[in-house]
């Protein structure tokens, strides 16, 4: 059965391959064909997550365990049934996408998934992005399916939903329901938040990062919201890819939930991000990215449609990835931040105390169009755990993880500031990609174990004096601003917001806010 009350009378394309998905999206019109032989697909007006249309359907065993709020709104399960049923009957009447996977490297904590799409380029994307089962072997039964009707329009005061899109979440009846929206990072995060569900129950710690591997078989990880760097950061040439977005952390190492990468590609390069640009070829997909309709040449720099220009491709499409999935336990974790204030340091050490801090509060800023609705402008935020849209708990729950794992394997932290230096945004400029890459390579490798520490003095932070390949003024910032003391007054409101939003998401942990948080204002 394809899923249950789904009584399709057109045709459906069950597991097809990259190239026959790509053949039945191009017959259909729904994309174009890019010179180097992506497939690139236009999602319309919403180029990003909707966060106001997701829902986590109101079920009886559910209500003391969920993290209602913003993030999981709740809905009746008896609108939830309706809504589906239409959905199921809008459906039937039109060809369909069929693509069964799994989520989860590790065979003892993997989910198999079914996806089931009105458009083929979709199908690819889910197909590109979640793991694959081996060619030959027969899928077994699917726990959960994803439905995605993306012309599908909800009616708000009918359906009990805030738009015409809708991302639904029914953990009883294990499926994802989506529509209203063609923006294909709802499927992929829709299932994020389902494994942030189950893992804890079974004991891995589920984590919003990227993870690779060293010459010497040691893993880094980088956590971060979009935009931060990890995608850009774990595709290394000198090391291994393990995943670039989504993994857990069991007690026997580290392992890859999907089997593909997701990567922004606003102004990519090939000298700035080989490994990403060689990957876009024949079976990836791009996402919103201008294409010259004459050359079918890709135009990077285009931000016309968003700034949240994208592309999905199956993890092998690196060189040397690992496909299979696994790491041990980490040696070095690192907290990319992209800081519009231009305050925090290049990269700083944490103490573990100061990690669970800095983890439960996720501070970074939103880029451009990475959720519906945006300005131009970064807006600064606090994203619990680095992953507060994708939480179905509360990030207590993922913090005593954190910790806990901290605790048994004695792993280094450090907090990277990938955004600005020198100024704040309209005056500061990004930090130097290469000066980055110099900085997380001299951690991985203990190069900043032995150098002069300098204790950032509104943060406490301990910043290394001197790194190899980056110039000493990057290192202190407030020494990089013309006005120190526009900096010290920016630094101190910093300081406040992260101590007015610990109040919030960390009043399980007072303690920490007047041991490691930051120095002004104790």
């Amino acid at each position: 059965m394809l899923y249950g009350g789904l009584t399709p009378k057109a045709r459906v394309y069950s597991n097809l391959s990259p190239a026959q998905l790509v053949e039945e999206s191009l017959k259909r019109g729904e994309a174009i064909l890019s010179a180097e032989g992506a497939l690139a697909a236009s999602t319309g007006v919403r180029t990003g997550r909707s966060p106001r249309d997701k829902f986590m359907v109101d079920e009886p065993a559910l209500k003391d365990i969920i993290w209602w709020g913003p993030v999981n709104q709740p809905l009746d399960a008896d609108l939830f049934h309706k809504l589906l049923r239409r959905v199921l009957d809008y459906l039937g009447s039109r060809d369909l996408f069929v693509f069964d996977g799994y989520l989860g490297a590790d065979p003892a904590h993997s989910l198999s998934v079914r996806v089931i799409n009105e458009h083929a380029w979709q199908n690819l994307f889910s197909r590109q992005l979640l793991r694959r089962h081996s060619p030959g072997t027969p899928a077994p039964q699917h726990q959960f399916t994803v439905i995605h009707a993306p012309d599908f329009a909800a009616d708000p005061d009918r359906d009990g939903v805030n738009s015409e899109a809708f991302i639904i979440i029914s953990l009883a009846e294990k499926t994802a329901l989506i529509g209203g929206t063609k923006y294909a990072g709802e499927i992929k995060k829709a299932l994020f938040g389902v494994m942030n569900y189950l893992m804890p129950m079974q004991g891995v710690f589920p984590m919003h990062c990227a993870a690779n591997e060293g010459p010497g078989g040691d893993t880094a990880l980088f956590f971060g919201l979009s935009g931060t760097g990890k995608t850009t950061l774990s595709a290394d040439p000198s090391r291994r890819l393990i995943g670039d977005d989504e993994h857990g952390w069991s007690d026997q190492g580290v392992f890859n939930f999907e089997g593909g990468c997701y990567a922004k590609c606003v102004r990519l390069s090939p000298e700035g991000e080989p490994q990403i640009w060689n990957s876009i070829r024949f079976g990836a997909v791009l996402e919103n990215v201008a294409v010259n309709l004459q050359s079918r040449i890709p135009d990077y720099n285009d931000v016309s449609a968003t700034e949240n220009t994208r592309a999905a491709y199956p993890i092998d499409f690196i060189p040397d990835a690992i496909e299979r999935g696994y790491g041990g336990h980490p040696t070095n974790l690192f907290f990319l931040s992209y800081d519009a204030f231009g305050v925090l340091p290049p990269i700083s050490r944490l103490s573990h105390a100061m990690a669970v801090y800095h983890f439960m509060s996720g501070y970074t800023s939103k880029t451009a169009g990475t959720e519906a609705g945006m300005g131009s402008a970064p807006q600064p935020e606090f994203s619990a755990c680095f992953a507060h849209p994708f939480l179905p708990l509360p990030p207590r729950i993922y913090a005593n993880q954190f910790a806990d794992r901290l605790r048994k394997h004695d792993a280094k932290v450090w907090l990277v500031n990938t955004g600005l230096v020198g100024g704040a945004y309209g005056a500061g400029h990004r930090m130097p990609l290469p000066s980055t890459r110099a900085m997380v390579g001299a951690a991985i490798a203990g190069d900043l174990d032995s150098v002069p520490m300098t204790q950032d003095p509104v943060f406490g932070f301990e910043v290394p004096q001197r790194c190899p390949g980056v110039p000493d003024h990057l290192l202190l910032p407030r020494e990089a601003w013309s006005d120190t003391a526009a900096y010290d007054r920016v630094a101190h409101e910093l300081a406040d917001a992260f101590r007015a939003n610990f109040a919030r998401v960390g009043h399980d942990h007072p303690e920490l806010a007047e041991t490691v948080g930051p120095l002004y204002g104790r």
